[in-house]
């Protein structure tokens, strides 16, 4: 086994004369299933093609971006694991002094707006090549969407940046599906109905007079700079994405956006999964730490994907709302390669691993969460198939300790009291985040989130199970402050609830307009939107009065 090339030395001592696909992106090239550009990489190297990875490239040099030659089918292009511009900036729009994702945390290895810079410069150098986009800064900019930066509407990423194809979502599919097309010579220009793409589109008018209520026409971007506009695209958006194609226009140009790829099986998962990764950083950083890959080196992904629903979130317009889980036996032979303490396993919530709807996540199911207002009847959780696994994975004999540290839906947990006894008395390592977010109930509706009773409920059997095995846990709740619809009584009443239950939080999470999620759209627009009526949107000094009421210690 070996990395995949960064250097033409690199590609000689491979044997190569050319490079089939060279993938570009903001991030250090660690090789590892938590990182997208390895992902992509291995799985088009599974399909017999040869891959280079070009890493955090100057933007300011030219050579930077020749350093593996031209490939011979196209570029991928990504900001890397982050938005650029979330990696760069806080919430109140100051600079960041480190990046994660970077050598030895430093900041500023790649540029703001990194896919668009990467693709205009990538278009500029290599003219003719086709281009195509992907990760999660251009899957959450794919339509007409509000920059919070900027404070404006922008086009879509694909019309801003002139590249050929953008894949949003978990793109390992639609790549190999684009890269296939290529290879056999297609035009990239013709390539128009691939799941998971948004395209420039070439046919505007539907030929077959059959499909024409299938498809969904978005107001054009310029005219959602309007904010009764834009609600009302978000709201066409949100409820036909998952199923119908829509159109755009976009600078101009003619979007077409497609339905999702269908969710991966168990198997396809395994294979991802099971691919030759080296787990770890390339040589070239040899001496250096890449502080992203230190906190989940010892970490397992055992699902994608989530139906929680939240407002504020983006995982299910990214992942998709479908679990997609790994088998046991694929997470097993991870573990076996591990040693000591495994700090995690799980996905964006550890404890929807292996859970399913009975109805298959139908297309005309219109609820955007199973967990809320209430359990959707239809969902089949799967928490014993959680505690079989991590019970088999603690069996290991190199294995010393297994945590779970991804969160977990406590609201999922009502009538789930093994459950809640064996992570809090073996698989919690000293403290166990949950996520209520916030106590008034005005505020939990709009942030899509059950009751802060839920939260006390389950705490109360945390509490009971620790004290009954002699053990000390705690439980620390992540908490947003300046969420669209929150006014100083409803912080008020956070600090109360703090106080009355003696929580001392060590940090609050200031919300953050992220492109694309339901809670921007409220901010943008200051509308509520279930209800389109007003509500209120904090300023940035009310902001910091709320955060000063819930840090009360």
């Amino acid at each position: 086994m070996s990395f995949l090339p960064m250097s033409k030395r690199e590609m000689q001592h491979l044997g190569w004369e050319y490079i089939d696909i060279i993938i570009i992106t903001g991030d250090a090239y660690v090789d590892h299933p938590s990182f997208g550009a390895a992902v992509i990489g291995r799985i088009l190297e599974s399909r017999g093609y040869r891959v280079g990875i070009i890493a955090q490239p100057d933007v300011n040099s030219v050579a930077s971006f020749q350093q593996l030659g031209q490939p011979r089918l196209f570029f991928g292009i990504t900001a890397g694991n982050m938005d650029s511009m979330i990696n760069h900036y806080t919430a109140q729009k100051k600079l960041r002094h480190n990046d994660a994702y970077s050598p030895d945390g430093i900041a500023g290895l790649r540029p703001d707006r990194a896919t668009f810079v990467y693709t205009n410069l990538v278009k500029r150098i290599y003219k003719g090549v086709p281009v195509v986009i992907g990760g999660i800064e251009a899957s959450l900019r794919r339509i007409a969407h509000y920059d919070y930066w900027q404070d404006k509407v922008r086009n879509s990423i694909l019309a801003d940046s002139k590249a050929d194809i953008l894949v949003y979502g978990m793109g390992e599919k639609p790549i190999c599906n684009i890269a296939a097309e290529l290879a056999q010579g297609t035009n990239v220009a013709e390539i128009q109905d691939i799941p998971s793409t948004v395209v420039f589109c070439n046919n505007p008018h539907n030929s077959n007079p059959e499909l024409e209520s299938e498809e969904i026409i978005l107001p054009k971007a310029e005219t959602c700079k309007d904010k009764q506009t834009f609600y009302e695209m978000t709201k066409l958006f949100t409820e036909h994405s998952s199923s119908r194609v829509m159109y755009q226009m976009n600078g101009g140009r003619l979007l077409r956006h497609n339905p999702p790829e269908q969710a991966l099986y168990t198997d396809e998962m395994d294979e991802i999964y099971d691919l030759p990764y080296m787990y770890a950083p390339h040589p070239k950083y040899k001496g250096k730490t890449i502080p992203a890959f230190e906190q989940i080196k010892s970490s397992i992904t055992s699902h994608r994907g989530c139906y929680g629903g939240c407002s504020f979130c983006a995982i299910a317009c990214h992942q998709g709302r479908k679990i997609q889980s790994r088998s046991q036996a694929s997470i097993i032979r991870e573990a076996n390669r591990m040693k000591g303490t495994i700090s995690d396993v799980g996905g964006p919530t550890a404890n929807m691993y292996a859970s399913r709807c009975k109805l298959g996540f139908p297309a005309s199911c219109t609820r955007r969460s199973c967990l809320y207002p209430k359990i959707c009847p239809s969902l089949i959780m799967a928490h014993g198939e959680q505690l079989k696994l991590l019970s088999k994975i603690s069996q290991i004999d190199a294995i010393k300790h297994v945590y779970i540290a991804s969160g977990i839906r406590h609201d999922m947990l009502e009538n789930e009291d093994k459950y809640i006894l064996e992570i809090a008395t073996k698989y919690t390592g000293g403290r166990l985040k949950l996520a209520p977010e916030h106590v008034s109930d005005k505020v939990l509706r709009l942030m899509g989130k059950p009751s802060i009773k839920s939260y006390e409920l389950f705490c109360e059997k945390f509490c009971k199970a620790i004290h009954k095995e002699g053990v000390k846990r705690q439980v620390i709740p992540y908490i947003i402050i300046g969420h669209p619809g929150t006014g100083i009584e409803d912080a008020k009443a956070l600090r109360e609830w703090l106080v009355k239950n003696n929580i001392h939080v060590e940090q609050v999470q200031e919300f953050t307009p992220t492109p694309m999620s339901i809670s921007t759209c409220m901010y943008y627009t200051k509308l509520d939107f279930e209800t389109g009526k007003e509500i209120e949107v904090p300023t940035p000094g009310q902001i910091r009065e709320q955060k000063k009421l819930a840090m009360w210690k």
